[in-house]
């Protein structure tokens, strides 16, 4: 009797040893699938570019995300592209180059001619709906810059605030002195941030990266002020101590990101890839210089000022580190 005991013990002990092997090497098998080398093989084109473009497709481990802030507030079915940034990912050589693209930027929507960049989304979210209306501001930017984009992601006012808040307050370098004119709480009003270093929480992130009239380089400056925000938000989410909280930080995206095609794994593996990530020495930023105008817009069927980029300016940025 006893001698039953134990071969029932064993091949208890045997069948539970053998579902753990199976788990280990099941959880290993999905940590080498995470790897952002092995993970970012075959990336989706959301948007090809222009046929009459030449550009070089990105290699195995290279991609490119386009970051998209909006402006659109909690209840509303629009909002329009306030900021973007393209970034382009170099797992090989673990840098990564970014560039901004001014709102006011003249770009051609399909069916309807010349207009802002900023307006593209609004008016296909209203006429068409929200999937559409950011693949179309993604295609305008994959057509303007001639780089074909794989992915996008896509924030507002609460999601960034919620993000800083989640890995807690961040340090953020203010290259200028700073006078908030239009911010989001009234209690802001004409508050003036003085140029240095500050420890900032995630509503006056937003509050910062948001001011552009007080500005001597306008538009410019605040992409300057985007670039100093995205550094230090890197710099607080990769510290030991929050490193743990990535995958919460991700299965809670919907907080943070209103529109994405990153998956949860897309998300995991990539911050697998930026766990020793060092802005200041791995994140080259770049910006797109242009005209200011006033031309005709014709969605809005009148003049208003539009910003005409230089296009060999485009091409050398492009060509060299896209």
């Amino acid at each position: 009797m006893e001698k039953k005991r134990k071969s029932k013990r064993k091949i208890v002990g045997f069948s539970i040893l053998g579902v753990m092997v199976i788990v280990i090497a099941a959880l290993a098998i999905g940590y080498q699938q995470l790897q952002p080398k092995n993970h970012f093989k075959n990336v989706p084109v959301v948007s090809l570019t222009n046929s009459n473009q030449t550009v070089k497709s990105p290699k195995d481990s290279e991609f490119n995300v386009l970051l998209i802030g909006s402006d659109q507030r909690k209840g509303d079915q629009a909002g329009h592209s306030d900021s973007m940034m393209l970034v382009h990912v170099d797992l090989q050589k673990n840098e990564y180059h970014a560039v901004s693209i001014p709102r006011d930027t003249r770009v051609h929507l399909d069916g309807y001619g010349y207009t802002k960049l900023t307006s593209v989304q609004y008016i296909m979210q209203s006429t068409k709906g929200k999937k559409e209306g950011v693949e179309a501001a993604v295609k305008a930017v994959g057509e303007l810059t001639g780089v074909p984009i794989n992915y996008y992601v896509e924030t507002n006012y609460w999601g960034l605030q919620s993000m800083v808040d989640a890995i807690g307050s961040i340090e953020m370098q203010v290259p200028f002195n700073v006078t908030l004119t239009h911010p989001w709480y009234k209690e802001n009003k004409n508050k003036v941030i003085q140029a240095g270093i500050h420890t900032f929480d995630g509503k006056m992130v937003t509050e910062v990266v948001h001011e552009r009239y007080s500005l001597n380089n306008g538009e410019y400056g605040r992409q300057q002020l985007q670039e100093e925000a995205m550094k230090g938000i890197a710099k607080k989410a990769l510290e030991p101590s929050n490193i743990t909280k990535l995958p919460s930080l991700v299965n809670s995206i919907s907080d943070f990101i209103v529109a994405t095609n990153m998956s949860t794994s897309d998300m995991l593996s990539l911050s697998l890839s930026v766990k020793d990530f060092d802005p200041n020495k791995q994140l080259t930023y770049h910006q797109l210089h242009g005209k200011g105008k006033s031309m005709y817009d014709d969605i809005l069927k009148a003049d208003n000022s539009q910003i005409v980029l230089d296009h060999q300016q485009i091409k050398v940025i492009i060509s060299k580190y896209f």
